[in-house]
């Protein structure tokens, strides 16, 4: 560890007494110059992969210690020991404790007032800062929140504002992350106008920070200041590409964020123009629920729009042929809550859904048959979607489940019945099922609604806010 003439005469590297190695480097360190200094830490730095780890921890005091020295203009000594503690923090990972140790050492504090005082031009320290900063935030979390308190997200975004791209962005970027993690760090991103950073991080890094970053939109996203600074700062496509570049998790993650932007309405064609459709439909192919429950959520956001509409019953319509029987059942569930918006009744019927759904339910689960007789009550209230369903079959399917044990089964189906009975062109068709009881019951029950207007109440768009997507976050 520290330079000795005799160290190699008297042992080989196999097997050095590291007792004795470091008592010489702490020897070094307390008397010597500072290039002599300098030498032992990088000497220590380049063995530290063969050091006992006890030896290492014990070094760490040292090396804190190193950087509050004051006689050493060109800051070698400092620089040198900042580099052996991010090889340190590294080799020992999170759980070896090196780098929550070297946080209760001072070491975070020192690193933030060396950049602080640094020179804006002096790249090389400030490179060197930060990258033993950055080893310390990915090595020990739990010392984020003693970052935080010392205004470390302030000083990151102060740097990032006046560092051109390089080799060593990306570490700012990954303290950045991790420091939304901490509630209080992403109101201040909010406010500071760091949001724009918290993107560019979506787009850089390793998965992990690319992933925190996107978990961390997700949770800003839900006012309409911080969705309106994210999409001027490339949020859409940002989320897109990370869908496109994540595994499952990240994929749910981007999803759910990419959704609660697309809550405020102004945005909704952006984000289909980005081409999110395509994905929201793999998640709602895909077998993870909640994947598919934020496919669904996302899907009747983006429909508000009449030409999301058009794409949405599209896809649908592939899945209701080509899919396996989870994904069907979900894309029905997405039929049926589109079912509701007014000018998706046409273009569910246009898309050619109808006989699908109607071929589908002649052998689907009840769970099926229960989602899509919702979405043909629905649709029953319109003349032409009538006509569809009747010339696909549907009435005697209808009559029959009248009589299922499924209460929910029995309602829809004696609703879309009502309709069909004050259609005189199917009247005749549905005349068996008006003397049942269930037929009777619900008759009288809307047209007591009707004559209270209430008719809307059943018959309502469905409710589209974030607040699903918000508390999925606590789901990914």
């Amino acid at each position: 560890m520290a330079s000795s003439e005799t160290e190699s005469s008297t042992r080989g590297s196999q097997n050095p007494d590291w007792e004795t190695e470091f008592n010489r480097f702490e020897k070094a360190i307390s008397s010597s110059p500072a290039p002599i200094r300098v030498r032992s830490v990088m000497k220590l730095s380049e063995s530290a992969n063969r050091i006992p780890k006890s030896i290492l921890s014990r070094a760490i005091p040292i090396l804190a210690g190193l950087l509050r020295v004051s006689d050493d203009p060109s800051r070698s000594v400092q620089s040198a020991a900042a580099h052996c503690l991010k090889r340190i923090a590294c080799i020992g990972g999170e759980e070896s404790g090196f780098a929550v140790k070297m946080g209760r050492c001072g070491v975070i504090a020192c690193l933030l007032g060396l950049l602080l005082e640094a020179n804006g031009n002096d790249i090389a320290l400030r490179t060197i800062w930060v990258k033993c900063l950055w080893s310390l935030v990915t090595f020990g979390s739990s010392i984020r929140i003693g970052l935080a308190r010392l205004g470390g997200l302030e000083i990151v975004i102060r740097e990032l504002n006046t560092w051109e791209d390089d080799s060593s962005r990306w570490c700012l970027l990954e303290i950045l992350t991790a420091l939304t993690t901490i509630r209080e760090m992403r109101h201040v991103l909010v406010h500071n106008g760091g949001l724009k950073f918290l993107v560019e991080a979506v787009r850089v890094g390793n998965l992990a920070s690319r992933e925190r970053a996107c978990h961390a939109i997700g949770l800003t996203g839900i006012t309409r200041r911080a969705r309106r600074l994210l999409v001027e700062a490339g949020v859409i496509p940002a989320l897109v590409d990370l869908f496109k570049d994540g595994d499952e998790k990240t994929k749910l993650l981007a999803g759910n964020a990419l959704g609660i932007v697309s809550a405020q309405t102004e945005y909704v064609r952006s984000v289909t123009a980005a081409g999110s459709v395509p994905l929201y439909v793999e998640l709602l192919s895909g077998r993870d629920p909640v994947g598919k429950d934020i496919a669904e959520d996302v899907f009747c956001i983006l429909a508000v729009a009449e030409g999301n509409a058009v794409l949405i019953a599209e896809q649908l319509v592939r899945i209701l042929r080509e899919g396996d029987d989870e994904a069907k059942l979900a894309a029905s569930g997405v039929l049926w809550a589109l079912s509701g918006y007014r000018h998706s009744v046409s273009v569910i019927r246009d898309s050619g859904a109808i006989p699908l759904l109607v071929e589908i339910l002649r052998d689907g689960s009840a769970e099926f048959r229960e989602r899509v007789s919702g979405a043909i009550s629905q649709l029953s209230y319109n003349e032409d979607d009538r006509e569809a369903f009747s010339d696909s079959g549907m009435i005697p399917i209808l009559i029959e489940w009248l009589g299922d044990e499924s209460e929910e089964l029995r309602d829809n189906a004696a609703e879309a019945l009502v309709n069909f009975s004050e259609d005189q062109q199917y009247y005749g068709r549905v005349r068996e099922a008006i003397g049942h009881p269930v037929f009777r019951n619900m008759q009288s029950k809307l047209a007591r609604i009707r004559a209270s207007h209430e008719l809307m109440m059943i018959r309502s768009m469905r409710r589209v806010t974030i607040e699903p997507l918000a508390r999925d976050q606590d789901l990914l």
